[in-house]
């Protein structure tokens, strides 16, 4: 089980997230997810930098972890021959460690245009030909595309890796699962869904690689950090298609209202005790998972690091 440390756009700011990375990568993890927002889930979150930028920053400051986007909607807030340049430019300074994670997307990062948000079957038709259009550019030289959602014409992009970088798709239903077995190179899911992996597999994944992701909020108070967990990753314990559909973060936190301390740490190990990390780890891995990504919530995070370093990645490796 390869394990890595996913840096949340959504509450730290470019200089947080990179000395994050610096850190991640000197404590053994082995990767990093990067989520890529235009807004928090909420205002206590309080941050949303511009991934690529970030992403540039990354591949000075790491000299082994791979880099994978968690994720980008290269559909609507920009179109796909852009995010084409923008992944080709990451792997070229990112050498054989970037990987570029995408999906359908949230109304809350979408939607900024003021254009309709589009049903999930058209959000999924929409990013399956956005993976067209950013393989074709990756193949070199001019290229035109007109199909049912994107024009592309006399578009080259001259900056390219030696090998374009794997596409991952996200997938937490059976479409967006099948549509990751038909179109990408791997899968990526935040639970444990032994379920959705075999579908995955079955329809066409194979052996492609999975990841998964978990939260947790390590302290020594208990107390303290379900209160943190709860104020900053309410959203998390929120039900059903909440999640891509409400369009603001303000709408997320009137939904947050009906979420509860107790509701959260159910879903975010909370406080000192480090085997509901280890246990966490167990579940991804006995689903099939090849890779899982952790995110410490709040501001422990040396001391996080320091844990999994001493505790949690020897036992695993």
């Amino acid at each position: 089980m390869k394990i890595g440390y996913f840096l949340s756009s959504e509450e730290w700011g470019p200089g947080e997230q990179l000395e994050q990375a610096r850190m991640a990568e000197e404590a053994g993890f082995e990767a990093l997810w990067i989520s890529d927002h235009y807004h928090p889930w909420n205002d206590a979150q309080g941050n949303s930098p511009f991934v690529w930028s970030v992403i540039g920053g990354l591949s000075q400051v790491t000299s082994r972890a791979k880099v994978v986007t968690a994720v980008t909607c290269p559909t609507m807030r920009i179109h796909p021959a852009v995010m084409a340049q923008a992944a080709a430019t990451s792997a070229v300074m990112l050498p054989g460690r970037f990987e570029f994670g995408v999906g359908s997307g949230e109304a809350l990062n979408e939607h900024i245009f003021g254009d309709a948000w589009p049903s999930a079957d058209v959000r999924l038709e929409m990013l399956e030909e956005a993976i067209e259009v950013i393989r074709l550019l990756w193949e070199g030289g001019t290229k035109d595309h007109e199909g049912k959602h994107y024009v592309v014409e006399n578009a080259r992009i001259y900056t390219l890796p030696d090998e374009p970088p794997p596409i991952l798709v996200s997938g937490f239903g059976s479409k967006a699962t099948r549509l990751a077995a038909r179109a990408g190179d791997g899968y990526m899911n935040v639970s444990p869904n032994a379920e959705l992996l075999g579908l995955f597999r079955s329809s066409g994944g194979g052996d492609k690689p999975a990841h998964g992701a978990y939260k947790v909020c390590y302290g020594q108070d208990e107390a303290e950090c379900r209160k943190m967990a709860h104020r900053l990753w309410p959203n998390d314990a929120l039900p059903g298609e909440l999640g891509m559909i409400l369009p603001t973060p303000a709408h997320f936190e009137q939904a947050a209202e009906l979420v509860t301390e107790e509701m959260i740490a159910e879903v975010i190990p909370c406080g000192p005790d480090p085997e509901p990390h280890r246990e966490t780890i167990r579940q991804y891995a006995e689903a099939g998972y090849d890779e899982v990504y952790v995110q410490q919530v709040g501001p422990n995070q040396k001391e996080f690091f320091d844990l999994y370093e001493k505790e949690i990645l020897p036992e695993f490796r």
